[in-house]
């Protein structure tokens, strides 16, 4: 039979309580107790049963996802995703609640990160938002021992405990590669639409691209680059004014999710005029788009797999329990009209 709590307290000459306090690295045990108990742990063989131990203290884990609101398709299958792992969990004595905020607003993030309790929440998933007021509500969540994760867009200035997401550096340095590539030498400007600067995907997106045009392609410049908030009628005519105001557009990149907007601007001009363009998640529109041959290649990252690597970190934080670092990679993927799953 495997070793219980019982038998590392009587190994170790102490109460079952105080084990408990040691596991679960709770302060108000002597050093020289805490040592006695690890060691007989390590002794016994003893491997805690995190969900017995969960039972036991009659303690759920409250996760909080805090995701921008708004018609970005890529949030609402985040979004969609945590609530039906919340279903699924339930019965794993995991809850999930899922927070809205305004998307690009620290602000309002920060009030979203204040509103939470500490002796309420077990840990927070957040699509980060980079602010002083954001920062000093993390630092308090930090403070109280509340494990935090970052999804999407990271922000690796604040005490935050890990991020879930692809490297989006990557991701913009793969989009450079794809339109120089299809460009096949043609010379001419590319213009980058963001949603926002201020949001550190988009920031090292952009970043990626700009190392890997000025290296790889000279011959291209992508100094062109368009904040349209993720909106589709402040993208679209961002977009055309510049295309008016510029000329020689020979590719673009859609950085965000404003990928509506493009696609009106895209659809009205002649097949020829066209620029070749690199958008981000794979969704009903750029799906549409691949096909009809607006858009050439889209880089996409798994959702699903995000939120269920950020649960599987929480818990890990707070149970103590080794993760499987390959497991929890999120990878960057490509698609074109041809590989459509």
């Amino acid at each position: 039979m495997r070793p219980t709590v019982h038998d590392v307290a009587r190994a170790a000459g102490v109460g079952i309580a105080t084990v408990d306090r040691v596991l679960n690295e709770r302060p108000g045990v002597r050093p020289a107790t805490a040592e006695r108990v690890k060691a007989a742990v390590d002794k016994l063989g003893f491997v805690r049963d995190a969900s017995a131990a969960a039972l036991a203290r009659k303690r759920n884990h409250a996760f909080v996802f805090v995701i921008p609101q708004g018609a970005n398709a890529f949030m609402r299958r985040l979004e969609a995703e945590a609530r039906e792992a919340g279903q699924r969990l339930a019965g794993e004595r995991v809850e999930i609640d899922v927070v809205s905020v305004p998307p690009f607003d620290g602000d309002a993030l920060a009030a979203a990160l204040r509103a939470l309790e500490p002796e309420k929440v077990a840990g927070v998933a957040l699509v980060a938002t980079e602010s002083a007021a954001v920062r000093a509500e993390l630092c308090r969540l930090n403070a109280a021992s509340i494990p935090v994760v970052t999804l999407v867009s990271d922000a690796p200035r604040f005490p935050r405990h890990r991020y879930v997401g692809i490297d989006n550096v990557a991701a913009g340095r793969t989009a450079a590669s794809l339109i120089g590539q299809f460009l096949a030498g043609k010379p001419g400007k590319i213009v980058v639409v963001a949603g926002s600067m201020l949001v550190r995907d988009h920031v090292e997106r952009r970043l990626g691209f700009g190392q890997v045009i000025s290296t790889q392609f000279p011959h291209l410049k992508a100094t062109l680059t368009l904040e349209g908030r993720d909106e589709r009628d402040a993208t679209r005519e961002a977009l055309k004014a510049c295309l008016t105001r510029e000329g020689d557009i020979v590719g673009l990149y859609n950085i965000g999710a404003g990928i509506d907007g493009i696609l009106d601007v895209l659809s009205e001009l002649p097949a020829e005029a066209r620029p070749v363009v690199v958008a981000h998640e794979l969704n009903d529109d750029t799906r549409a788009a691949l096909e009809g041959g607006l858009i050439h290649a889209v880089i996409n990252q798994d959702p699903g797999h995000e939120i269920r690597s950020a649960i599987r970190v929480l818990r890990s934080m707070i149970e103590g329990t080794p993760l499987i670092e390959g497991q929890e990679a999120i990878r960057i993927e490509i698609f074109l009209r041809d590989n459509l799953p």
